[in-house]
């Protein structure tokens, strides 16, 4: 597994968990990069982000993804490394990322549910940040 030189910030744990997303249909589609970039140069809590590091946060998503137990030791990391007031922020940039290719598969609505489900995610809230990915994704 890659290492991270020094502990995981919380803005690194968002980007793993975008990276994840993005990975979980074994395909990193240009859309979804596009977005992570977008969310990283728009969002208040990247501003002081060194983004040299996305990088190696990559690297490390993608190897624990290779692993049996990878997507446990993930959320062990994030859990360890974010702060439960971003756990809905970190959801709905997920939703965000699942949705920039215009399909939600699989391996995405089940990565998703599971999210949720170690967040702690309400499901009334949960339904109102789909919806608002669905709305900003959604095409002519």
């Amino acid at each position: 597994m890659s290492q991270i030189p020094h502990a995981m910030t919380p803005q690194d744990s968002l980007v793993a968990l975008m990276i994840a997303v993005s990975a979980s249909d074994e395909v990193v589609r240009t859309s979804e990069l596009v977005t992570i970039q977008r969310i990283m140069n728009h969002l208040p809590v990247f501003a002081n982000y060194d983004q040299d590091r996305i990088a190696q946060i990559s690297r490390t998503v993608f190897d624990l993804l290779e692993e049996e137990d990878g997507l446990d030791a993930l959320f062990g990391l994030l859990r360890e490394n974010l702060p439960e007031k971003l756990y809905e922020t970190a959801y709905a940039l997920a939703c965000d990322v699942a949705a920039a290719d215009g399909t939600l598969k699989g391996p995405e609505l089940r990565l998703l549910e599971e999210i949720r489900y170690e967040f702690d995610i309400d499901r009334l809230h949960a339904a109102a940040i789909e919806r608002g990915a669905r709305a900003r994704h959604t095409t002519c």
